[in-house]
């Protein structure tokens, strides 16, 4: 039986009227994080504002254990404390799954000294309208769990979350564990059945395997078009691409995450060119599919397909895909709908 948020997202205010919302599902990637600094409440009320079914908070940890919903650890590029003369001697270098990372780090500050931050527009170049939002303070876990059941009410929509552990190894490795203060968080909230409103992400297979352990709320593994999880040293995502791969991860979790260029690689010009099988494979192993990410701006997008979010979002919605990752949520419910 497939355990998805599909079900999780049954739009129920009583048997005789409940109804399936629209598929696929329009996941708000960090909210409306093309047209607000992301990870951040505006960007988050206003994808729900655009009819996003989901949103999704990153989740890092801080100094005292609690879960953080930023981008990266590492927040130099996503909040103002290089401005903070108070934190200036933090700054310092770590590797953070192999990489070699230089600035400041959440787990070198507490809940109390990262709310007197700013968020600040990670991509100002490509977004400059963004940098305009500059006094959002930085969210909770259940900041976010809190945004999300507020709309519920409002709109009558049920708005699911999607958060994802990063670097749960690397955080365990210096005293941190994130499964604990998740786990914590979604039976405060109740969210540990399948059915939902929930899907949690991870890149890494044993964070996600110990959590199909203790919870039956839907689990996605993620998968990029090169590279391998952090936690298994020798394997590919390409492998677990594989048919063989995918019956093995359909052992543990109910969807793939996965990177456009998985479903539909690109040539040497940045092209788009003929789409693999990975969804029907991978929907053969009784996964759903979902894709990542889709952007507006040129840089993200095929060549063929530049200046046409919606005709690349409409590509994926008629090869199968389950769901979509997307920072213009408003653009990807226009063009499913």
């Amino acid at each position: 039986m497939i355990r998805f948020i599909l079900a999780a997202l049954m739009l129920v205010t009583s048997p005789a009227d409940a109804q399936t919302p629209p598929h696929p599902l329009v996941i708000a990637h960090r909210g409306a994080s093309g047209e607000r600094p992301e990870h951040t409440r505006a960007a988050y009320e206003l994808a729900i504002e655009q009819g996003a079914d989901v949103i999704e908070p990153d989740l890092v940890l801080s100094k005292d254990g609690h879960l953080i919903v930023r981008h990266e650890n590492e927040i130099s590029g996503t909040t103002d404390v290089a401005d903070h003369p108070e934190f200036a001697a933090r700054r310092t270098t770590r590797t953070i799954d192999g990489v070699v990372t230089t600035g400041w780090f959440t787990e070198d500050f507490t809940l109390a000294e990262l709310e007197t931050l700013r968020a600040r527009e990670r991509l100002a170049t490509l977004r400059p309208g963004n940098t305009a939002f500059a006094d959002e303070t930085i969210l909770t876990f259940q900041a976010v769990i809190d945004i999300a059941r507020a709309a519920t009410a409002r709109t009558g929509r049920v708005i699911g979350v999607a958060p994802e552990l990063k670097h749960p190894t690397y955080f365990a490795s210096i005293g941190l564990p994130m499964e604990a203060p998740f786990l914590e968080a979604l039976r405060t909230n109740a969210l540990m059945a399948a059915d939902s409103p929930i899907m949690v992400q991870c890149f890494e297979v044993e964070t996600l395997r110990s959590l199909a352990r203790s919870t039956d709320a839907p689990l996605l593994q993620l998968m990029a078009a090169s590279g391998g999880p952090a936690d298994q040293p020798g394997m590919t995502y390409a492998a677990m691409a594989t048919p063989d791969g995918l019956a093995t991860i359909a052992t543990y979790a109910d969807a793939i995450g996965v990177e456009t260029a998985m479903i539909v690689p690109r040539d040497a010009s940045g092209a788009s060119t003929t789409p693999t099988p990975l969804i029907e494979d991978a929907h053969a192993a009784g996964l759903n599919v979902v894709a990542w990410t889709f952007r507006a701006e040129d840089p993200f997008l095929s060549t063929d397909y530049r200046g046409d979010l919606p005709g690349w979002l409409k590509r994926f919605y008629a090869l199968g895909v389950d769901a979509v990752f997307t920072d213009f949520p408003g653009v990807a419910v226009q063009a499913r709908d």
